[in-house]
């Protein structure tokens, strides 16, 4: 997932992008309302957290005037305020979710993954498919010829994105930006590591390889048998 995080306390801020960042998914961070409404606007979120005291624009107002202008992103409010009257000013005004603070982090993440899965409209696959390997992006499970193979959260991650463009090659630079996050080349063998690791629990034991070295562009996953 990608997720917002609209929070004004940035070490809460900090903690939250550094927790979802270990659960296997992307978290940017607006500070303020008003940032918070246009990277929600512009951007391609799955969830947007949004806490309700904001500076500039509260979250309230923030995500009524996201559902005016029919962005409809799933967004889960956290706030001090746990009435019963706060939630349903929340809820009323555009919010899909309520979570009075504090909060377990493990809560927060459950709901947040029932309200990705629930994204109307979203019109993209939950299960992707090549050849014999089989990716579950709500489970998180991986299958090949029927069989599980365990992965950590980056593996993860890398081998959703490659096939979320399966058949094409996939550079260092967009593995980087959309898997590592890095708008930059920090000069390291990172992903190389990284896909070493997955091609052996990938291809090992198998006579047709899936995920492929194109010397001098990056990487691809195909079906050989194609």
């Amino acid at each position: 997932m990608r997720i917002l995080i609209v929070e004004d306390d940035r070490d809460a801020a900090a903690y939250l992008v550094k927790a979802f960042s270990e659960a296997g998914h992307v978290a940017d961070h607006a500070a303020d309302g008003l940032s918070g409404y246009a990277m929600a606007k512009d951007g391609p979120y799955d969830v947007l957290i949004v806490d309700r005291m904001l500076p500039k624009l509260d979250g309230l107002s923030m995500i009524s005037r996201l559902r005016l202008e029919d962005t409809q992103t799933p967004a889960l409010i956290l706030s001090a305020l746990g009435e019963v009257d706060d939630r349903v000013k929340g809820l009323r005004a555009g919010g899909d979710d309520y979570l009075p603070k504090p909060y377990a982090f493990s809560e927060l993440l459950a709901r947040v993954e029932v309200l990705s899965r629930r994204r109307p409209g979203k019109g993209e696959e939950t299960v992707y498919r090549v050849g014999d390997l089989e990716l579950d992006r709500l489970s998180h499970v991986v299958k090949r010829a029927g069989e599980e193979i365990d992965l950590q959260p980056r593996e993860f991650r890398l081998l959703e994105y490659l096939m979320k463009n399966a058949g094409q090659v996939v550079t260092r630079t967009m593995l980087l930006e959309h898997v590592w996050d890095y708008h930059f080349d920090p000069g390291t063998n990172v992903i190389d590591v990284h896909v070493s690791r997955l091609r052996s629990k990938l291809d090992k034991g198998f006579e047709k390889p899936l995920l492929h070295t194109i010397r001098g562009a990056g990487y691809m996953i195909r079906d050989s048998a194609k």
